[in-house]
């Protein structure tokens, strides 16, 4: 089979023989693949990565040796593997285990290639209303929307998200069901308007300045959200929450932040690190269409393409670009 190969900052499609699934696990045949900043950070040194990339996807189950009713099957897939026997593992949280892999990220081959294996228990079946386009975003929209599930998001909140790229608009669209007039702030007027025309209110980063005149314009926020994907992000969503607010920081960058620590403790925010999430919760999300995904898109390659995909990605200001197999 064919795969893509992350090695020393370069990128190689390789040949490689295709996996047998193990004791309690499936062989996926991808069918849409999406390239994420994530994947951008990995070619670039983040967990000092090398392997086959790729954890945004949605697959066929082309072999089930010990669950047949799944052959055949369109499914996603928790991309977090525990060691299932560790305390997080035993509490059902998989993705703190220590010794856990991460599909596509760390100790796992991932879904840029033909075909992969993962653990049978870490499915989630797609309803057929929900496209192959579509449902290749559960696991970003799973990350988005956990937030939600990691503080008590309400309406009456005032509350922002920074970053409109594709974790921020996400997050802005799916936490607007939470807290309708939340504000998502960015620097590009197209993917504002994409936020826009499904009802959330936004603001255009104009210059470095333009945090401290939206302090002094709209004052501080309750709840401020961190997925700008750049290091030095932490500290202008710092200078928007009130003291006693809480700040949830979504970018993992290759990149060190430096915090600015004084106003954290002497204003007494609240941090708080969100990651992935639940895919169930994102499924149900786009089957009943809450979010509409497909604006997000900006282009779609076959996978013979990857490089020239990987490359339209890694355009400043680029939006989704998926992979079909």
């Amino acid at each position: 089979m064919q795969a893509v190969r992350f090695a020393d900052g370069g990128i190689s499609l390789v040949s490689r023989p295709r996996p047998r699934p193990g004791s309690n696990e499936v062989l996926l045949k991808p069918l849409v693949a999406g390239i994420c900043n994530t994947d951008l950070e990995l070619l670039q040194g983040y967990h000092a990565f090398g392997g086959v990339p790729g954890h945004e996807f949605v697959a066929v189950v082309a072999k089930a040796p010990g669950r047949p009713e799944l052959r055949g099957r369109r499914v996603v897939c928790d991309i977090n593997i525990g060691c299932g026997r560790c305390r997080w593992c035993a509490a059902g949280d998989p993705r703190h285990c220590e010794a856990r892999r991460v599909v596509g990220i760390l100790n796992w081959p991932g879904a840029f290639a033909e075909y992969l294996t993962v653990p049978a228990a870490n499915l989630h079946l797609v309803d057929d209303a929900v496209p192959d386009e579509e449902a290749v975003f559960a696991e970003p929209l799973a990350a988005a929307l956990e937030v939600g599930q990691q503080v008590h998001v309400t309406a009456c909140l005032k509350m922002a998200v920074l970053g409109d790229g594709k974790l921020g608009l996400l997050a802005a669209l799916g936490l607007r069901h939470y807290n309708p007039g939340l504000l998502l702030v960015g620097k590009h007027p197209p993917k504002l308007a994409i936020a826009q025309r499904q009802g959330v209110a936004t603001f255009h980063v104009k210059s470095p300045q333009a945090y401290e005149e939206l302090a002094q314009e709209q004052g501080l926020f309750d709840l401020v959200v961190e997925a700008t994907g750049r290091p030095e992000g932490i500290n202008h969503a710092l200078s928007l929450v009130r003291p006693e607010g809480t700040l949830v920081v979504k970018t993992t960058s290759h990149e060190p932040s430096k915090i600015d620590l004084a106003r954290v403790v002497v204003a007494e925010i609240n941090i708080l690190g969100s990651r992935c999430g639940d895919m169930a919760l994102a499924l149900d999300f786009l089957r009943n269409k809450w979010v509409k995904v497909r604006p997000l898109i900006e282009a779609i390659y076959p996978f013979a393409q990857f490089k020239e995909a990987f490359a339209r990605a890694r355009r400043p200001g680029a939006k989704k670009v998926l992979v079909r197999f």
